[in-house]
């Protein structure tokens, strides 16, 4: 089963210097009905302006991760790192007992990327920190997962049983993901003009994917793409 959301129907915010659409509820966006898939609890669609970013601020309890789409981030946190991360890098956090940290786009043009929080399999975990430099050629026309569980084989590791994949797909093409039996999906048609198993999707799109054992995409135009595959609930 295929169910398309319609990113013109998703949640959104607009303060000044931050733009976000919220695939699931969070801050002022509330819907009873649409708090997590899985233990995919928040993925924020955020632009920021030049110079804008959020000030120290804390987490705890939950694996965030941050994908850059566009432009630059920069991130400090409590535990002394600092990173600047650009186009396609990830950055993350194992937030456990506690962690303070903050992001800022101090660039000359916007950054978007996606601020993504999972929940994981117990509370408590000692704070972790990690960011990754994927080359983009290695998601171009076929799918690179950049973040797994602990048995998984990702570089970037969080406490869930979640894959998170990615992939740049030319215009034309079509890639297809084994979905074993007991997993489900959501996908987000990051950039650009395509489909899944036959289902339009404009950009900013996304699917969630329950009971299907291939996931077929099918781009349009270039498009780019995540996917969170994980236990069905």
């Amino acid at each position: 089963m295929i169910k398309v959301i319609d990113h013109n129907k998703m949640g959104k915010s607009e303060r000044g210097w931050l733009h976000s659409l919220f695939h699931f509820s969070f801050a002022e966006y509330y819907n009873p009905n649409n708090i997590q898939f899985g233990a995919l609890r928040v993925v924020n669609d955020d632009v920021f302006d030049p110079q804008g970013g959020f000030p120290t601020h804390p987490h705890s309890d939950m694996e965030i991760i941050s994908y850059v789409v566009d432009g630059e981030l920069t991130h400090k946190d409590s535990l002394g790192n600092g990173r600047t991360l650009t186009k396609g890098q990830v950055q993350y956090m194992s937030a456990g007992k506690g962690i303070l940290h903050s992001e800022f786009n101090y660039a000359e043009k916007p950054s978007r990327f996606l601020q993504i929080w999972i929940l994981p399999d117990a509370a408590g975990y000692e704070p972790a920190y990690g960011d990754y430099d994927f080359k983009w050629e290695d998601r171009e026309n076929t799918w690179l997962q950049i973040a797994s569980g602990k048995k998984g084989s990702a570089p970037v590791k969080i406490n869930q049983d979640m894959n998170v994949s990615v992939i740049s797909l030319d215009a034309g093409k079509e890639a297809a993901y084994e979905l074993p039996a007991g997993r489900q999906a959501y996908l987000i048609q990051i950039e650009g003009l395509g489909s899944v198993n036959g289902h339009a999707l404009q950009e900013r799109d996304a699917a969630e994917i329950t009971g299907e054992s291939q996931i077929v995409l099918s781009a349009t135009r270039n498009s780019h793409y995540i996917l969170f595959d994980m236990k069905q609930e």
